[in-house]
């Protein structure tokens, strides 16, 4: 992203990872921290953007590659009837649009739950271990991927599981 309509702006790129979305938002908007305002402003001229507020900014999306396998941090209120998990390090240049969950050879669908946080309120007990599966939707179509048993048998909230696939 840049700024590039107010005298403040020093017109440089600077790279950021898009984490959570905003229902009800424009799809450009862009909440900034207040150092990443810092990073695109001229010399001393930080405080003078961040002052700004809303700002007029361009912006490119480009693929993301952390170098890892996907990791899927399980959240501290799942238990067995209840399943969150935040999916981590997914490369590639799209976003996640799918998320489903094998269980006993039946993939359930998960719902976005907020930013990359994906819940199942299953009603009934889970049996793991499960394989979780995730669509991204990118510049080239729709690409599907699974983790195979990445959540063990005897799983915990909170603790992190890491996949051997990425996009």
């Amino acid at each position: 992203v840049k700024c590039n309509k107010n005298s403040a702006c020093s017109g440089k790129a600077m790279r950021v990872m898009i984490t959570d979305n905003c229902p009800g938002c424009e799809s450009t908007q862009f909440d900034l921290s207040g150092t990443a305002f810092g990073s695109i402003a001229k010399r001393g001229q930080a405080q003078n953007l961040r002052n700004a507020g809303k700002i007029n900014i361009q912006y490119r999306r480009v693929k993301c590659y952390f170098g890892k396998s996907i990791a899927f941090t399980i959240d501290s209120g799942s238990n067995p009837y209840y399943f969150a998990t935040e999916i981590e390090y997914e490369n590639g240049d799209g976003d996640i649009v799918d998320v489903e969950v094998n269980q006993s050879n039946t993939w359930l669908p998960m719902q976005r739950s907020w930013g990359a946080k994906w819940a199942l309120n299953k009603g009934s007990q889970f049996q793991a271990p499960f394989s979780i599966k995730i669509t991204q939707r990118g510049n080239g179509g729709d690409k599907t991927i699974v983790a195979k048993n990445v959540i063990p048998r005897n799983w915990k909230p909170g603790q992190v599981y890491r996949s051997t696939v990425n996009f």
